[in-house]
């Protein structure tokens, strides 16, 4: 797959620290059997749909808050090379896997798709994701919106790798 062009002012980098082993961290990222146990907003439990975690691939799923609130995402993946790094571009979508707008974004603004790129680095047994994202196909008042949530998306994922933390201190 030929890799889509972000606007790297406006992408999001988000960098966090693991105190587990690279290949550990990879797999918990690849397995939606692990996947299940942390990704996704603080709160919220996942039901997997469907799970085909390799390049051109799908990982579709259900967030579901404890008010029964659910919201449908999905991953299509452009590229896994183990244990380093994982593309894909993620979106909203319905339960059938099309893409929907962002049940958050009544102004219509937050792109449809995000193409993001993590890499996987380790250290004296740690291991450091570098995530960096951006809008693909997006309109310029749908960067300008990305750009303006960057604070709210880190919170997201800091809620997110905090999970992530916990459920990797249980492997």
């Amino acid at each position: 797959m030929s890799e889509p062009k972000t606007n790297p002012e406006y992408d999001l980098v988000i960098t966090r620290t693991f105190n587990a082993p690279r290949e550990l961290v990879f797999k918990v990222w690849t397995d939606a059997d692990h996947l299940k146990h942390w990704w996704g907003p603080t709160g919220f439990t996942i039901h997997v749909a469907q799970a085909d975690i390799r390049p051109g691939g799908i990982f579709h799923y259900c967030m579901k808050a404890a008010d029964g609130h659910e919201m449908w995402g999905k991953f299509v993946y452009h590229e896994i090379v183990s244990p380093e790094r994982i593309v894909f571009v993620n979106s909203f979508s319905d339960e059938e896997g099309n893409i929907v707008r962002a049940p958050f974004s009544q102004t219509q603004t937050f792109p449809l798709e995000i193409y993001n790129v993590f890499t996987f680095t380790e250290e004296e047994g740690t291991t450091t994701i570098t995530l960096r994202g951006g809008p693909i196909n997006a309109t310029e008042e749908e960067i300008q919106f990305f750009h303006s949530m960057h604070e709210s998306m880190q919170q997201g994922f800091a809620g997110t790798f905090g999970q992530l933390d916990d459920y990797l201190a249980t492997l």
